[in-house]
């Protein structure tokens, strides 16, 4: 990833490499089995969203609350300064999601880093619950359950789902009727001063090298923080066991999906014990030899994800 980015003279930054990007289509006569369509909510953020909505939706006409979708709200990864909701990985990741979970997935484009480092990208991906909760977009009002909401994040969505579900555990009521019932962390991006196992390991990932995770905080951090930061590492927040106990009497259930071939794999295990040890519901699915965002990278082996995810939707986990 260090070759994505350069600073300038001036202080600006120039990414060096674009990815392949796929754009919305609302066609109803296209081939997809997924239409999609881009929706801005914050227009002086130039922030926006990608939502996702199964075609056979629009011939069961939806339109009832028993008959309406689960919503799905998802932060894509990136170590927070790059890849968007457009990028074609990312989208076509969305698209089998809303077809595999047959959800409404409403996809959220944050600030990026360093140019607007955390907390933007949180608070922007709040900022876009409480969009979902109050607008009149015909898709979100037709055919998705706002009652019925999972949160999912990937990588650095995953970091972004954990400050958002702190956020959103304690706004409950203003975010109503607006209702989460989940969260589901996807290959989550943590970090710390102390190397782990599995970053030592990692040390040339060749997915996320340990030059590359380095970078992703050394850009997306506060200006000044190391990564003990609450927002790095989410064990060194001293709100950890009140944000845990609020979580845990929402009865939210939490599923957390990874691999041992990640070098955050260690971190991951350690986010799992110890919301295990503060009584928070979660299910973690780490697969032997699976790499950091397989899924992502490798659309072939999502499928598997989505029926552990499908199953944890529907309580059967």
């Amino acid at each position: 990833m260090g070759d994505l980015i350069r600073q300038n003279p001036d202080g600006t930054y120039t990414r060096l490499a674009s990815m392949p990007t796929t754009p919305a289509s609302a066609d109803p006569s296209s081939l997809s089995e997924v239409l999609t369509k881009d929706v801005t909510f914050n227009p002086t953020n130039n922030t926006w969203v990608r939502i996702y909505l199964p075609k056979k939706a629009l011939v069961d006409n939806s339109s009832t609350t028993t008959n309406k979708l689960p919503l799905i709200v998802y932060y894509h990864g990136g170590g927070f300064y790059f890849t968007t909701v457009a990028t074609t990985l990312n989208h076509n990741f969305c698209d089998t999601m809303s077809t595999q979970l047959d959800a409404v997935v409403v996809s959220v484009e944050y600030r990026m880093a360093p140019e607007n480092r955390l907390p933007a990208a949180y608070d922007d991906a709040m900022e876009a619950l409480d969009w979902i909760k109050s607008t009149d977009e015909i898709w979100l009002r037709e055919y998705a359950d706002i009652s019925n909401c999972f949160l999912i994040g990937t990588s650095a969505g995953g970091n972004i789902l954990h400050r958002v579900g702190v956020r959103a555990s304690a706004a409950v009521e203003e975010l109503a009727p607006l209702k989460i019932r989940g969260l589901i962390f996807h290959h989550p991006f943590f970090g710390g001063v102390t190397r782990t196992e599995s970053e030592i390991r990692g040390v040339n990932d060749p997915v996320i090298p340990q030059v590359s995770t380095d970078l992703c905080w050394e850009l997306g951090l506060p200006i000044g923080a190391d990564r003990d930061h609450k927002y790095s590492n989410p064990m060194a927040d001293d709100q950890w066991s009140v944000n845990c106990a609020r979580i845990k009497n929402l009865g939210w259930r939490l599923l957390v999906a990874g691999g041992d071939r990640d070098p955050v794999f260690d971190r991951q295990m350690m986010f799992v014990e110890m919301l295990k040890k503060d009584g928070v519901n979660v299910i973690s699915h780490f697969i032997q030899g699976n790499p950091h965002g397989v899924e992502i990278t490798e659309p072939s082996t999502a499928p598997a994800l989505f029926v552990s995810i499908k199953k944890f939707i529907n309580n059967d986990m």
